[in-house]
């Protein structure tokens, strides 16, 4: 039977295990954050501190999300995700234990909710980095939204049935549950067998991983467009996460069955919004896609915000969900087709970090603000802000082509000579930086075309981790210029090849037309030279050390 386009990355056996591992795991999530979020109601019925258990869930991102990312892309992502899950399972196992034995306070709350976000924090990039390697590229994007119709199906019924514990044995049954959802992701990741890559390079240091990482996002315009977009999406979104649970009931007087009805009209929404996906993709660009989806989203908070009766509140949040889900899996394909595998765990822990950052600072700033005018018109101020942060993020493209892997012959660039032998092991060792030059001979007719070139080769030096960069021109032969650039090791510099992606191995084919052979790029390593001294001074007694070091004749 054929699958429907919306389903047809569960094709793929591995992924298909994977995702269903993960809807039990995002139910878990559901109940746990109903519950968190329905017991602080109770604890300390405030806005703001009701809103600072939304923002307890995301701040780990601030914390960890690149060194999180960082460790997933130098480790085995299989044994990262399973370390991340034995942590998640240890915290909300103690929530459910405190919370049992009625020793749950708002402080405690909040620690282990931070605790449950450090999990979070940490697996998320590695989940969404492996992606790639489960399902072809044809079916990437729609994997993404994939996962986020999983997310949402356990969105519309996890609150629900998060109600019913609630009201059948309290939060405690809620975190209860949530700790055994977490078993099935376990088992999941013992049973995937993931195959190894080896480059023959050494592993990479964590904090040069890290360095790395933020390398290739600065030189990235599209990611950085990502960011701003899913930015701007969030900062107005983070608010029904925020207040819902206080908005239900103190200003429509419901208890937490109502509560999980109406959250769960959201996760309806994004189930329907993931399964239209294919549809709208095949009409709409993908700026226009998240544009739609944020204008879905804002009339849903409008909606919420008028709202005194739980069928209109339902409704704005149906018409909220179908904004959600496809605007960020829209946002998040676009980032992620750009990002090769070496840095892909890096870059999309720095998108998260600017998506789950907006939304923390929305939540903190709704909290804030529904303590000072009410929470129904923090709902309309927020559909407005969308609107306006809308109009300001068309202005970054998520447009970006990634070309397939060309057959034409290009012109290869001539290659620097071999180190010399007595180097080897001192290149093997050392971690001082590495400069690389090359030389260009270009006409006067030609300089703007150059020029041009090297605008992009910049980034493209960047992205595969030059820490400078610069071009000159001879000053007494016009047509001579030499390109300047430093890695922070010789292994980085081994790693520059196997970092290119083939729009940058085409540029580099570009450049290469002003190379000749007989210009052969120079590496040079630099050296301390006290160091150096230091290392290689032989040990003499008394005034015969002197006259090593000042050159003078030795006194026999």
């Amino acid at each position: 039977m054929r699958l429907p386009t919306a389903l047809v990355p569960l094709r793929n056996g591995t992924f298909r295990n994977l995702w269903i591992a993960s809807v039990i795991g995002w139910l878990g999530t559901w109940l746990q954050n109903t519950g968190a979020g329905w017991l602080m109601t109770s604890l300390a019925p405030e806005p703001l501190i009701v809103a600072m258990v939304q923002a307890a869930t995301i701040m780990p991102v601030f914390l960890l999300a690149l060194p999180g990312g960082a460790l997933a892309d130098i480790v085995d992502r299989r044994v990262f995700l399973l370390g991340t899950q034995v942590w998640t399972i240890l915290a909300a196992s103690l929530l459910a234990i405190l919370t049992l034995l009625h020793l749950m306070t708002a402080g405690w709350l909040l620690v282990l909710t931070f605790a449950i976000g450090i999990g979070s924090a940490l697996t998320n990039p590695a989940w969404s980095a492996i992606v790639p390697e489960l399902v072809p590229r044809e079916d990437m994007v729609q994997a993404i939204a994939l996962n986020g119709i999983g997310f949402n199906l356990t969105r519309a019924i996890g609150p629900a049935i998060a109600g019913f514990l609630i009201l059948m044995g309290g939060s405690s049954l809620a975190f209860s549950m949530y700790a055994l959802s977490i078993v099935a992701v376990i088992s999941a990741l013992f049973v995937w067998r993931r195959g190894r890559r080896f480059t023959g390079l050494p592993r990479e240091h964590f904090v040069s991983a890290m360095r790395a990482g933020m390398r290739f996002v600065r030189n990235t315009p599209a990611v950085q467009a990502a960011m701003v977009r899913t930015a701007c999406y969030s900062i107005p979104a983070s608010a029904p996460w925020a207040l819902l649970p206080l908005f239900v009931r103190r200003d429509l007087d419901l208890g937490p069955g109502m509560y999980g009805l109406i959250l769960g009209m959201m996760g309806i929404g994004g189930v329907t919004s993931g399964m239209l996906l294919p549809v709208v993709r095949g009409k709409l660009s993908r700026g226009a896609t998240v544009v739609l989806c944020t204008l879905l989203s804002c009339a849903g908070m409008a909606v919420v915000g008028v709202s005194s009766h739980w069928l209109p509140a339902s409704l704005g949040m149906l018409l909220f969900g179908l904004g959600w889900t496809s605007a960020f899996a829209t946002i998040q394909a676009a980032a992620q087709l750009v990002c090769p595998p070496w840095v892909r765990a890096r870059a999309l822990s720095i998108y998260q970090l600017a998506q789950n950052g907006a939304l923390t600072i929305g939540s903190f700033g709704w909290g804030w603000l529904g303590g000072q005018i009410g929470i129904p018109h923090t709902f309309l101020t927020a559909s407005v802000v969308g609107l306006a942060l809308t109009i300001l993020a068309r202005y970054f493209s998520i447009e970006a082509i990634v070309r397939a892997p060309s057959s034409a012959a290009e012109q290869a660039a001539p290659l620097p000579e071999a180190p010399a032998p007595e180097l080897m092991p001192l290149l093997r060792n050392t971690r001082g930086r590495i400069m690389e030059i090359a030389y260009y001979r270009v006409e006067p007719s030609q300089r703007i075309a150059f020029l041009k070139l090297m605008s992009e080769l910049h980034q493209v030096r960047g992205r595969a981790g030059a820490v400078l960069w610069q071009v000159y021109e001879d000053v007494a032969h016009p047509e001579g210029w030499v390109e300047v650039w430093s890695m922070e090791s010789w292994t980085d510099h081994l790693r520059e090849a196997i970092r290119l992606s083939e729009d940058d191995k085409r540029l580099l084919a570009a450049v290469a037309v002003f190379q000749h052979e007989a210009d052969r790029p120079s590496r040079y390593l630099a050296v301390d030279p006290q160091e150096y001294l230091q290392a290689h001074q032989p040990i003499l007694p008394g005034p015969e050390k002197l006259s090593v070091v000042t050159g003078t004749p030795s006194i026999r």
